[in-house]
């Protein structure tokens, strides 16, 4: 195979593992899925808890006022909180509400226990080799997303 379609079937087969991954763990979490972009943002705010609009738009690689309405639409399902920042009172801080915290730790769980349940299905080198790509694949984001 080379590396065009490598980089085809990867983009295929990656694109299609994140969306059944996720849209299983949503249903066996019991929730309403939300868009990727406010998962996205989410994320973003559960790795960086205090990151500003501005801040987290220029993480997601996202309009300024299309972080804006999706934090809106964060703070209105309880899932967002907005403090304004103590050294620039026109800006405002993004933290999770416990609510948030709790769905995508449930959201985590649920994920692990599917990959898990799918691993123990193939068999040993099989994992062995997925446990060898990560690393690789990991690379390969951090590449694509310009974080070399």
């Amino acid at each position: 195979m080379d590396n065009d379609e490598t980089a085809e079937e990867l983009s295929f087969v990656l694109g299609r593992f994140h969306q059944v991954l996720r849209r299983a763990a949503v249903h066996r979490a019991g929730r309403e899925m939300l868009p990727n972009a406010q998962v996205e943002l989410l994320r973003l705010v559960e790795q960086r808890p205090g990151v500003s609009v501005k801040e987290a738009a220029e993480a997601l690689r996202m309009a300024a006022n299309t972080v804006s309405t999706l934090v809106g639409d964060l703070v209105d399902a309880g899932l967002l909180a907005r403090t304004r920042a103590p050294e620039d009172r026109r800006s405002v801080r993004l933290d999770l509400t416990e609510a948030a915290r709790e769905r995508l730790a449930a959201y985590a769980t649920h994920r692990r226990a599917l990959v898990a349940d799918a691993l123990a299905q193939l068999d040993a080198d099989a994992r062995r080799d997925l446990a060898r790509a990560t690393p690789h694949l990991r690379r390969l984001a951090d590449l694509v997303a310009g974080e070399d």
